[in-house]
């Protein structure tokens, strides 16, 4: 790998990464480099990597970006984190070779403003919704823009050959493996639920190249996500075990390199809308983080808002105080929610100064008020979801024309803003779209009655001939299959 990798050494070090565990007991310490942080996935007391310091926009960097494509957005964001390890240009070559589909950012009423207009006006007036749509990637799916552009960095960054396993709950296995499909010197296994996806979700996961082996297990996305986690514990570890020799990494948000390129998109919505308040359907959570990230680079959000499905331990942490995760997690509709624990918590509860451990064990309590003021967040019932993407798709949903096709994920979405405006009042707001609705023809049928035609980038993905094996849902049988010759 390493294909045209800056030297260390020549460059300078710039931001360094630090594990959200360091101040516990027998934490992890050593702040490391992106290229480390990116090859170790994490930290080895297993904890996610963070950045030392959020990097700040300043007025004039915003302004000069306002009318900028995606793909400079994405490099301008991403080279304040990396720029001194990665260099500008690389970062620009990267962005501009990952980032060559359309971005659609819908407004949905008549008056809703978008190019920036809407940033001049006063915080939070008017009462517009705009949709960005996040699907039009090679997988369909918001996972393409993070896993593109992780996988162009690993293979500049990483200097030896690497097995990326990763755990998906539907769209973030197919996107990892349509990225890193063809890489010399990389082995993909894609960790997923053999009933907790949908039909064409399955079929993209055991589809996406001959260097990529999806592993269908019986149990929950938990579960995957469970044995991803022992992986890279026992490669950290213990020097004998087998997977200390394979180079394992981690491409679930739970790698910082998955995380960072997932704050562009936001700035991208605002630079062009201005738009207040961010509202983010989640699952594991580093979508969210993205957002969350963006505001503390000095974009001013008033509310980001985390809508949840059923599994609903973050809107109960915040009314409570008290974190109990959903275990198991409960399956919805919105299956790529369908997360009762979200790792990405634990980076949140660090931004608010608090350390949670990967078992969901608060240490030291964040800052609990300022979650409060920051972010909120709602539990949307598949009954609502179903509902919401009716309503949309007849009209009578406030703020959608009519014929607004959603999936569960942006319905879920929807739903959430709908129920956050009658609590606060009008707001100018963007909501994520994180799928492609042909991806989950069984719920558009339940919904509408029909199901829109596949994007021709997903049907040529579903003709591609099948690479998956089923497995037990225990650690040896996972070893067994990542070590196999």
């Amino acid at each position: 790998m390493a294909v045209g990798a800056p030297s260390l050494s020549a460059a300078r070090m710039g931001l360094r990464f630090l594990s959200t565990n360091k101040d516990l007991p027998g934490g992890y310490t050593d702040a490391v480099s992106f290229r480390q942080a990116l090859s170790m996935g994490l930290a080895p007391d297993a904890g996610l990597f963070m950045p030392e310091r959020i990097p700040v926009f300043t007025t004039s960097q915003l302004e000069g970006l306002r009318q900028a494509p995606y793909a400079t957005v994405a490099a301008a964001v991403l080279d304040l984190f990396l720029g001194d390890e990665l260099g500008p240009s690389v970062i620009s070559s990267i962005c501009q070779d990952a980032y060559n589909f359309p971005v659609p950012l819908e407004p949905c009423t008549p008056d809703a403003p978008l190019t920036g207009q809407a940033s001049r006006a006063q915080p939070g007036a008017g009462n517009s919704t705009f949709i960005l749509r996040l699907d039009q990637g090679p997988t369909a799916s918001f996972k393409d823009f993070a896993a593109r552009f992780m996988a162009r960095a690993m293979e500049r960054l990483c200097e030896r050959d690497l097995t990326v396993l990763v755990a998906t709950s539907g769209d973030t296995g197919s996107a990892v493996g349509a990225a890193f499909a063809g890489m010399k010197g990389a082995r993909v296994y894609i960790l997923y639920p053999a009933h907790g996806v949908s039909d064409v979700q399955r079929q993209q996961l055991d589809r996406c190249g001959d260097n990529v082996t999806a592993l269908a297990i019986d149990g929950t996305f938990d579960d995957c996500q469970a044995l991803a986690k022992q992986a890279f514990a026992l490669s950290h570890d213990d020097t004998l075990s087998p997977l200390a020799r394979i180079g394992l990494t981690s491409a679930n948000s739970i790698n910082i390199g998955r995380v960072l390129p997932q704050v562009a998109y936001h700035v991208y919505a605002w630079l062009q809308t201005g738009a207040p308040v961010m509202l983010i359907p989640s699952g594991n959570f580093g979508n969210a983080l993205g957002a969350e990230i963006a505001r503390r680079m000095g974009l001013p959000f008033q509310r980001i808002i985390v809508a949840v499905n059923s599994n609903d331990a973050f809107p109960a942490y915040l009314q409570s105080g008290i974190y109990r995760k959903v275990s198991p997690s409960k399956e919805c509709i919105s299956n790529a929610m369908n997360v009762g624990h979200p790792s990405n918590l634990a980076r949140f509860i660090h931004l608010y100064g608090g350390i949670m451990d990967k078992e969901g064990l608060i240490h030291q309590m964040p800052d609990l008020a300022g979650m409060r003021r920051d972010l909120w967040s709602v539990s949307i019932s598949d009954e609502e979801t179903i509902a919401a993407m009716r309503r949309a798709w007849q009209g009578t949903m406030p703020g959608l024309p009519k014929g607004t096709l959603l999936e569960p994920h942006g319905a879920v979405g929807i739903a959430a803003l709908e129920q956050y405006r009658e609590l606060y009042g009008p707001c100018n707001a963007v909501v994520l779209e994180t799928a492609h609705p042909a991806k989950f023809p069984e719920a558009m049928e339940k919904a509408l009655g029909h199901a829109p035609r596949p994007p021709e980038a997903l049907e040529r993905m579903m003709r591609r001939p099948a690479r998956v094996r089923r497995m037990a849902n225990d650690i040896e049988s996972l070893i067994a299959e990542l070590t196999r010759p």
